[in-house]
């Protein structure tokens, strides 16, 4: 090896596979093996966006973002579709009474994700309260390994990073994860005529083996559906 092939191997980097990563490694590698489908929806967010603007804010609560209100809407379809708010174990479809939302939440050394426990039953402002302080734990290091277990579906938000849209990898047993992806002014047609609307892209990946692609549907047009009508939240 020349002198000039050894400096520039020098700066190589090595992560191993374990810890945080390995873990991540593991469960990721086991959700790829699942017979997966992704279907995707566009979602016209602006009546929301108006809405959350007329919402008031209690003295040093969060104020409501569109991604609580994408939890909100998720967790109340779950609980019309249980197929989808499961757990997969043992060739053994467990259908889950509440819904506990993992939400993704990205770190340098890799994703972690918190759970929004009995998500169904809170409004968007505490929904959006609880997703701040887990984050800012999560980050901080400062959650307990129980605030990690138990989640029944998934959402993971790649918005903020701009991207228009993504499949993310289902979390075993669970048999669906919801991906949002960022919010963009679009040219649409209403009643035959061209508009301006912020627009976003919902992708659903389902476990085959426990739901079929026509329920699959219906749950993610539930989710469209809360979202575009917003008092429905």
């Amino acid at each position: 090896m020349s002198g000039a092939e050894a400096e520039a191997g020098a700066g190589n980097a090595s992560i191993a596979l374990k810890g945080l990563r390995g873990a991540i490694a593991r469960n990721m590698a086991a959700g790829w093996q699942a017979p997966r489908v992704a279907i995707g929806i566009d979602v016209d967010i602006s009546a929301c966006r108006q809405w959350l603007r007329t919402q008031a804010v209690a003295e040093g609560q969060a104020r409501p973002t569109i991604t609580a209100c994408v939890l909100r809407a998720t967790a109340l379809a779950l609980a019309g579709h249980p197929r989808m708010n499961a757990l997969l174990k043992d060739n053994v479809v467990e259908c889950q009474s509440a819904v506990h939302l993992g939400l993704a939440v990205a770190l340098d050394e890799g994703l972690m994700v918190p759970v929004i426990r009995d998500a169904e039953t809170k409004p968007v402002a505490q929904l959006a309260q609880e997703t701040r302080a887990l984050a800012a734990g999560t980050r901080a290091g400062q959650l307990p390994p129980r605030a990690y277990q138990g989640a029944t579906f998934t959402v993971t938000n790649l918005g903020m990073a701009g991207i228009d849209w993504f499949t993310p990898v289902l979390n075993p047993p669970q048999v669906g994860i919801l991906g949002v992806s960022s919010v963009r002014e679009r040219a649409v047609v209403r009643d035959g005529q061209l508009a301006i609307a912020a627009m976003t892209t919902l992708t659903l990946v389902f476990d085959h083996r426990a739901i079929d692609g026509y329920p699959a549907a219906l749950f993610l047009q539930a989710v469209k559906a809360r979202l575009e009508a917003p008092g429905s939240l």
